[in-house]
């Protein structure tokens, strides 16, 4: 086998660092729906909704208005967690 040159050792590095995805702060799994890295992700996001919702019921309104904003914020917290379990958006950036 010929030994690379250090034109294209440098060139294939930069390919490597480029081709590959960079890891994240979470570790990803090949092939597999990374379940723990979607609720960690999802999990803040949801803990606002249900604190707002407390918020509005707190303050003496009517309960409607807490459980009319409640249906959103779960259906937007579902969406998320599916984006980031199955990774959708990876081919895209």
């Amino acid at each position: 086998m010929d030994a690379p040159s250090s034109t294209s050792t440098s060139s294939s590095a930069s390919e490597s660092s480029a081709g590959e995805p960079t890891p994240g702060p979470l570790p990803e799994e090949e092939g597999s729906k990374n379940r723990k890295r979607a609720a960690l992700a999802t999990a803040p996001f949801l803990a606002l909704g249900l604190a707002d919702v407390v918020l509005i019921l707190m303050q003496g309104l009517e309960p409607l208005w807490g459980f009319a904003i409640l249906p959103p914020i779960l259906f937007c917290s579902v969406l998320t967690w599916i984006v980031f379990s199955t990774d959708f958006l990876e081919g895209r950036t």
